[in-house]
């Protein structure tokens, strides 16, 4: 049966993982279309106070009378199949959705659907793109997989056409959507718990784009082969976009004395318009970039465009200055990819800085091993790097790989490095070795930034 958002409202939703931020976003999205909203999730958080806030139902710890009395039961990946509301919704034969799919369903209702996909870059872009939306009027309802200080959260409920929302690849997942524009900013290995290798990454990114009628929109990177191949099978309109190559290029460029970047887009080599960022890094020119390819097609105003972007000053956990302590500047960054790794610590080069020092937490024991040599040649740009434990997530530890042994991989490499298992460890190390001056990075998709947050105290 198919989900009709604007006919199902007198029906209940639960959400098993409603704490999840694409899960709170999809909750607080119902409740501003009328539905009553209910959902379970191990610990209380920010998000699940403030859907309690607004009207949801939230239980704390899962258990099967949880569901009793939902009409729809919606989960995310990270529910197992022994978990006891899945098994109690399929007993009571309720209508059940993976995340992916649900957001799928209400994607259907939006004319003007804006999906943006690839391995990095994903929350920027979209954040960038919302903004834009916002400022130019169109009243958007926005997805995004990060907090954003423009809509005061991840999600924003609109009442126009538009809905804009990362796609993420793990498990196909967006397969599941309804694009009328589509962007792919890059294709990289990763994910590889769920996928075979990078061809099935590719096959799956090929499949979204073909998910893009006629007369929709693909926004694509044109200076990544796999991406470059995808622009040349699919059968819609088509916006290139890179640094030196696609439709819309950068060119003089100018970083200024925080490393964030000013440039000339041009248009299919003509001037289209000058613009300055407030956060830094080449990667989010290209970020940038592919925002402004996707407005052009909108046929946003320029100006808006530019204002939006100097406007924007990015979104929690990317590159997000956390505060100052003895004259050391703490940042905090979500890099937890080899290719996101080296494009953050490029950008903290162009920082004003006396020594960068890095502490990183590796994300889940499968993608530590399957691109370990690449981790492994990642931290060149650093003065001092410390790692500590792998951040399991939802796997369990088998014993195959460990921050140790990747320490001694980097260590290999030339990278002044040491591993340190202890948060408090880490902390009292740094207080003794940083001075006034220097950079600490907290990086990873885990807990990390609570070391940067303790240093800072």
């Amino acid at each position: 049966m198919m989900f009709d958002l604007f006919e199902d409202s007198k029906k209940r939703v639960h959400f098993i993982g409603i704490g999840g931020i694409s899960m709170s976003g999809l909750a607080e999205i119902l409740i501003d279309y009328g539905y009553t909203v209910s959902g379970s999730d191990r610990v209380s958080s920010n998000l699940t106070e403030k859907l309690q806030n607004l009207g949801a139902k939230i239980y704390i710890g899962h258990d099967a009378s949880n569901v009793h009395g939902a009409d729809i039961v919606v989960y995310t990946a990270a529910i197992k199949e022994d978990n006891p509301e899945l098994i109690e919704a399929k007993r009571l034969n309720l209508e059940i959705m993976d995340r992916a799919e649900f957001l799928g369903q209400i994607m259907r209702k939006y004319s003007k659907g804006i999906a943006i996909s690839g391995t990095h870059g994903k929350t920027t872009t979209t954040s960038m793109v919302s903004l834009i939306l916002l400022n130019a009027n169109l009243d958007p309802t926005i997805m995004v997989g990060g907090e954003v200080d423009a809509i005061k959260g991840n999600v924003r409920p609109g009442k126009s056409p538009y809905f804009v929302t990362e796609a993420c690849e793990y498990k196909k997942s967006f397969l599941k959507f309804y694009p009328y524009i589509g962007l792919i900013l890059n294709i990289d290995a990763d994910h590889l718990d769920c996928y075979k290798d990078i061809d099935e990454i590719h096959e799956s990114f090929f499949k979204f784009a073909q998910l893009i009628p006629k007369n929709g929109c693909l926004i694509a990177y044109a200076e990544d082969k796999r991406v470059v191949d995808i622009i040349e099978k699919v059968n819609c309109n088509k916006i290139s976009y890179g640094i030196n190559k696609g439709d819309f290029t950068a060119t003089n460029i100018v970083y200024d004395e925080k490393g964030c970047p000013s440039f000339t887009a041009l248009y299919k080599g003509s001037p289209y318009y000058n613009f300055k960022l407030s956060i830094p890094g080449e990667h989010n020119i290209l970020n940038a970039l592919a925002s402004i390819a996707c407005c052009n097609f909108l046929q946003i105003d320029k100006k808006i465009m530019a204002q939006s972007l100097l406007d924007f000053k990015g979104t929690h956990r990317r590159f997000e200055k956390k505060g100052e302590n003895n004259g050391v500047v703490v940042i905090d960054d979500y890099a937890h990819h080899p290719a996101e790794i080296k494009a953050t610590l490029k950008a903290a080069k162009n920082y004003p800085h006396n020594r960068i020092y890095c502490v990183f937490q590796p994300h889940t024991y499968s993608r530590t091993i399957s691109l370990f040599n690449e981790f492994a040649s990642a931290f060149n740009d650093v003065d001092k790097l410390i790692l500590t434990d792998i951040y399991a997530a939802r796997e369990k530890d088998t014993g195959v790989v460990s921050s140790e042994m990747l320490c001694d991989a980097i260590y290999q490499n030339g990278v002044n490095v040491e591993f340190i298992k202890s948060f408090d460890d880490i902390v009292d190390y740094l207080k003794k070795e940083l001075h006034g001056g220097d950079i600490l990075i907290t990086m990873g998709a885990g807990d990390v930034y609570k070391v940067g947050e303790s240093f800072l105290k």
